[in-house]
């Protein structure tokens, strides 16, 4: 059975750390706490699961501070996790099972983030990140900010979910912060960097320079496929808040220049046609989105709901818009054996109902 240490950089959470702790401390074999900070009783808390707490001073490079997390570790593997991550307690058996059937000789363990929930706590929003990683010094963390540690050697995923669940909000500008500080520094964005600090820009509502940040990635011969598909979405939400629509179409159509058309992206170009009440088109991108297959492995961003409920929720607006009461229902009907708690597919419902269509 391989062994496992938890690094985790933390700095003032106090509302997150024990609850973290709690859902894995017994399925690891060390912790090795970084604190780069912490004002509140954070360290005073994980003194009770760990002896293994170390200072770092913060130098705005996230990328720093989990090697140098990773660097007191002793054990095979290293895993690691935010402090406002958790592991469900439904995931621990097949975590155990998995420390006992992984095979040797691999590298690196994959696993689901769940990121965002919807009104049931299912995930709405998820993808694999490396979770499980060789105690090696050929493993290392890179990025200021969004770091990543790049996959190679041999690869196993897993189903097994880490869960994002954020008491309160951090400090929003940080990233925003930390990636303007390194443009005024004179550094250049490798394209990763560059994408994601077009994603800040428009998270602060910078559509305009947003714009110029992602054109600029989208014509670079470098980058990652699936960040230049993501970089077509955010791109295209920006044109829409600076109400150039053609341009928001546009750049969604040049997501399928990259790759097959994603259902994320079928789903919003459907949008566009369906708020243009164009519905004919619109019925023939979200019957697309419903047949493309949902390639969790691409390492992604994936909205599972865009492969069913999305999409048939939209069909059924659309097929009541032309008229096809019968077939809006038999829609509706499909959207709620997806999500049978939907306010909207229960509005919807009894709409239908009420016009006595069967």
């Amino acid at each position: 059975m391989p062994t496992i240490s938890l690094c985790m950089i933390v700095k003032n959470e106090e509302l997150h750390i024990a609850r973290c702790l709690d859902s894995v401390s017994k399925l690891v074999d060390e912790i090795i706490i970084v604190d780069t900070g912490s004002t509140d009783r954070t360290v005073e808390i994980v003194s009770a699961y760990t002896s293994k707490i170390y200072s770092y001073p913060w130098n705005d490079h996230f990328a720093d501070a989990r090697n140098y997390s990773f660097s007191k570790a002793s054990m095979e593997y290293c895993m690691w996790m935010d402090a406002d991550d958790i592991l469900e307690q439904t995931q621990a058996d097949q975590f155990l099972q998995l420390k006992n059937t992984l095979p040797p000789d691999i590298d690196i363990v994959m696993m689901k983030y769940h990121t965002a929930f919807d009104e049931a706590g299912r995930p709405s929003f998820s993808y694999f990140r490396e979770r499980w990683i060789r105690n090696s010094p050929k493993y290392r963390w890179l990025g200021a900010v969004h770091e990543v540690i790049p996959p190679n050697g041999r690869i196993q995923y897993s189903n097994i979910a880490i869960s994002h669940k954020k008491i309160n909000g951090g400090n929003p500008d940080r990233n925003l912060n930390i990636y303007q500080k390194m443009l005024a520094e004179g550094k250049t964005l490798e394209p990763r960097q560059q994408y994601y600090y077009g994603r800040e820009l428009y998270y602060h509502q910078q559509y305009q320079e947003a714009v110029a940040v992602l054109e600029q990635f989208l014509l670079a011969p470098e980058g990652w496929l699936e960040n230049k598909i993501e970089a077509c979405s955010v791109c295209a939400n920006c044109y829409y808040q600076l109400g150039q629509e053609q341009a928001a179409l546009n750049v969604l159509l040049r997501s399928m220049s990259f790759d097959l058309p994603r259902a994320e992206l079928c789903c919003e170009i459907g949008k566009y046609f369906l708020e243009h009440e164009d519905y004919q088109t619109a019925v023939y991108w979200y019957e697309t989105a419903l047949n493309r297959p949902k390639n969790e492995y691409a390492g992604g961003f994936v909205l599972p709901d865009c492969y069913d409920y999305v999409p048939l929720m939209q069909l059924c607006v659309c097929y009541d818009k032309l008229g096809d009461r019968k077939k809006a229902n038999e829609y509706n009907e499909r959207a709620g054996a997806c999500k049978p708690y939907s306010k909207a597919y229960l509005y919807n419902k009894q709409y239908f109902d009420s016009l006595a269509i069967s």
